[in-house]
């Protein structure tokens, strides 16, 4: 098949981006979106030009490096997909695309499709340890923790930091994140020790990375390839309100986005 791609093309966060549009034929219905863009890429270096850059990492929907968005869609149109598991016999010859990074002042622009998404690493480190022992490994049944719990925790635990979720709400908030990573230790046993203060620090360091306040819209949950529920915005909210009324904030603290 033919496409027609409209690529969003910026050296820098700091220059004018713009689409340019290619034309790429002989297109496999077999290969994966990223795969394609190898092949423009390709193309685009045997020519002399500048090939475009994209994150990616596994190709297999795990490490959640890949992202952007495709016709306004983060991940594109399928819907528990990334970028790197979507294939081209989605769409049809003579298709036009039009592909643009995410779009978050929390996320600024490193090249092309690519973006700076350490605002999430920062959130992560805020939220620190759990004080459990470091020594040999302890027996699977010393902490009994219910299956329902458990579940609960591991469909938390299942984001991969890709973005989507800033990327398609319409104040670029991190909370679906956020509260993700906040859930998936409270849900357990071996988290609460630090429960309060995880809420406290990592909310505050959302509200610091400039990431927009969470209205539940729920385009979040919808453009998650991990399929994550704004459920975890609520227990995030709650956490944080119950742990602000009953011990200081830390220093760095900010109200919460929710």
């Amino acid at each position: 098949m033919r496409l027609t791609l409209n690529v969003w093309r910026q050296k820098g966060k700091d220059d004018a981006g713009g689409f340019v549009k290619y034309d790429v034929p002989d297109v496999s219905e077999h290969m994966s979106f990223l795969e394609m863009l190898d092949v423009l890429n390709q193309r685009l270096i045997l020519k002399g030009e500048a090939p475009v850059a994209f994150d990616h990492d596994c190709r297999e929907g795990i490490c959640g490096m890949c992202g952007f968005m495709i016709n306004g869609q983060a991940h594109g149109p399928l819907r528990g997909t990334t970028v790197c598991q979507l294939h081209m016999r989605h769409y049809k010859d003579g298709d036009e695309l039009w592909l643009e990074p995410w779009r978050a002042a929390a996320f600024p622009v490193v090249r092309d499709l690519a973006v700076d998404r350490s605002a999430f690493d920062k959130i992560v480190a805020a939220g620190g340890y759990v004080s459990v022992s470091t020594g040999s490994a302890p027996d699977g049944n010393a902490i009994p923790v219910p299956k329902e719990i458990a579940d609960r925790a591991m469909d938390a635990a299942a984001c991969i930091g890709c973005g989507a979720c800033v990327a398609s709400c319409p104040n670029a908030s991190a909370s679906l994140f956020t509260g993700a990573k906040i859930a998936h230790l409270g849900f357990l046993p071996q988290g609460q020790p630090e429960r309060e203060r995880r809420a406290l620090a990592m909310v505050a360091q959302m509200d610091l990375e400039q990431f927009g306040g969470c209205t539940l819209f729920g385009e979040c949950q919808d453009a998650c390839p991990k399929g994550i529920s704004i459920d975890v915005i609520a227990r995030m909210n709650r956490d944080y309100w119950l742990s602000a009324l009953f011990s200081a904030p830390p220093s760095a603290g900010a109200a919460a986005s929710g």
